[in-house]
């Protein structure tokens, strides 16, 4: 079911983890200068409403170490897309491989579902996996640099990148 790195197990969440995730993923994002601290209710509202398309957690000797998160989006027009976030690793297991597996197998079972992937996150780390920034896409607020997609199709993504309201909690509008 799940991808083994060393004795890392990725694999689908489990109502058992639940409570796991949210610690983990406050404590991953509480010393990063980007976090707005409502991520792991972010993924607590997605779930809720049924809009957590993906929920993988990267287990090693029986901890849950990693956490990634997937949920339908729209670019432009464009229906089909899955947004990937947050992306939470353990403080202590950074540089250790841990994001890195969870997003292969993320992609891997996105890729039989979605026409693409998109996120906003790093373009260095995230250009690895493929990611990169197009000129017509765009989320409003946030630098265009750092809105990054990959195409499974190819096909370029144009318009504004539409995500689940859950990660609009944080905006005051």
């Amino acid at each position: 079911m799940g991808r083994s790195v060393h004795d890392m197990l990725i694999r689908n969440e489990t109502v058992d983890d639940i409570p796991t995730i949210s610690r983990l993923v406050t404590e991953a994002f509480r010393t990063l200068p980007q976090s707005t601290g409502t991520e792991a209710r972010i993924i607590e509202t997605l779930r809720a409403e049924g809009a957590l398309a993906l929920s993988l957690v990267a287990e090693e000797k029986g901890e849950v170490v990693g956490h990634l998160a997937a949920s339908a989006a729209r670019i432009g027009t464009q229906d089909g897309w899955s947004l990937i976030g947050p992306l939470a690793v353990l403080p202590s297991r950074h540089r250790q491989g841990v994001g890195t597996a969870l997003m292969t197998e993320a992609l891997r079972q996105l890729r039989v579902t979605s026409r693409g992937a998109a996120l906003v996150g790093h373009p260095a780390y995230y250009g690895r996996f493929g990611f990169r920034a197009f000129p017509s896409l765009s989320v409003a607020g946030i630098p265009p640099e750092v809105v990054l997609a990959l195409p499974f199709d190819g096909i370029e993504p144009r318009g504004e990148l539409v995500h689940h309201p859950a990660f609009g909690v944080h905006q005051s509008t």
